[in-house]
């Protein structure tokens, strides 16, 4: 029936700030750019990974009314929306350490779990994200 997963999607309150976020700081690139005159296509995927991308997204029209838009961003401001991404990494301390350098806000530390090492950040706007060290 399926074959692949294509693309995911995040909240963000400011694609600018997205940008600078998962380009600048996560080492994420951007598949695509597009002002598509009522909102703008923007999304990211792991560099040389391009069939798996993830689209940040203003809450608004034309997918929901003001109304519902407003309560989106009221819940991921305070971080109700739930995990937004998990990645993997070959060297999650290493991983951490550079991010960290970089300013980027952690709410674990590299912690030792029965698949691997993991830890958790939050981007600018709440969303909580993990990357993991999967055992070999």
């Amino acid at each position: 029936m399926f074959n692949a997963i294509t693309h995911s999607q995040i909240y963000v309150l400011d694609q600018d700030q997205a940008l600078d976020f998962y380009v600048g700081k996560l080492g994420l690139e951007v598949n695509a750019d597009v002002d598509m005159g009522f909102m703008r296509w923007l999304t990211v995927s792991v560099p040389g990974h391009p069939d798996r991308q993830v689209l940040l997204e203003k809450p608004g029209p034309p997918a929901m009314s003001e109304e519902t838009a407003e309560q989106v961003r009221e819940l991921l401001t305070k971080g109700a929306l739930g995990s937004a991404l998990i990645l993997t990494t070959d060297d999650c301390r290493k991983t951490y350490e550079t991010l960290l350098a970089r300013g980027v806000e952690f709410t674990d530390e590299p912690t030792e779990r029965p698949y691997g090492i993991d830890c958790g950040l939050r981007d600018p706007f709440g969303n909580h994200l993990r990357f993991t060290q999967l055992k070999d």
